[in-house]
């Protein structure tokens, strides 16, 4: 059974922008580096999270 997790708008936001200061990369340069598959496994994990979230955030 899949977990869901429940989240603000804003926590969305903030959890976005910490998955991005994890890896240390700029979204441009994530996005960059997925399409030319140069993601380690863990950037590739935080980078499939942040086009999720992008995927809710849009439908707000």
């Amino acid at each position: 059974m899949p977990t869901v997790i429940r989240m603000t708008r804003a926590e969305a936001l903030m959890r976005r922008a910490e998955l991005l200061r994890e890896t240390g990369l700029s979204y441009e340069r994530l996005r960059q580096q997925a399409e030319v598959h140069a993601l380690t496994m863990d950037q590739l994990l935080v980078w499939h999270t942040i086009e999720g979230l992008d995927y809710l955030l849009a439908d707000q």
